[in-house]
């Protein structure tokens, strides 16, 4: 993250009493402000993690998904089901990650119309060692405890449940 000069105040605090006095309630305004700036904190911590290992997290998360499948490769589809990423999205991921060695694509066993993506054993290796980087540092995640990361999870869920992200 790009050092910069601490504020003597909370800017989004700020703006949701300005909001309160100008338009309304403001504590969807306040939570949505601070959801997005924390993706930007967690972005930036994690990018910083990622880029010596020359990954950046959507690589990084399709590497995670195949070390999880039980023989390491999945159809692109279930990929970008999985990622909930559209198609070309997973092929630009993948592009990547082959051109790399770190998957290779391969003819699906019982369906020729598909192709598996494997990792290989360097991209094993390499998520090794980005997962070391990102869980060393949290992720980027800092003031929480165990149980309020928990906690935020399953919060930030029922908005995704909510809004339709899954059932």
């Amino acid at each position: 993250m790009v050092a910069r000069d601490r504020l003597p105040f909370d800017p989004i605090e700020r703006a949701a009493e300005l909001w309160e006095q100008r338009i309304g309630p403001s504590g969807t305004m306040a939570a949505v402000t601070s959801v997005m700036r924390v993706q930007q904190i967690l972005l930036s911590a994690v990018d910083a993690a990622l880029r010596p290992h020359g990954l950046t997290f959507a690589r990084y998360e399709a590497l995670v998904l195949l070390s999880f499948a039980r023989r390491r490769s999945l159809p692109m589809r279930v990929m970008g089901e999985r990622l909930q990423l559209h198609p070309t999205s997973v092929t630009n991921i993948v592009d990547r990650l082959q051109a790399d060695g770190l998957v290779r694509r391969v003819p699906h066993p019982t369906d020729r119309r598909a192709t598996l993506v494997e990792i290989t054993e360097d991209g094993l290796n390499r998520l090794a060692d980005a997962t070391k980087a990102v869980t060393d540092d949290d992720f980027g995640l800092r003031g929480l405890d165990a149980d309020e990361s928990a906690q935020l999870t399953r919060l930030l869920g029922q908005v995704r449940r909510a809004v339709g992200d899954f059932d």
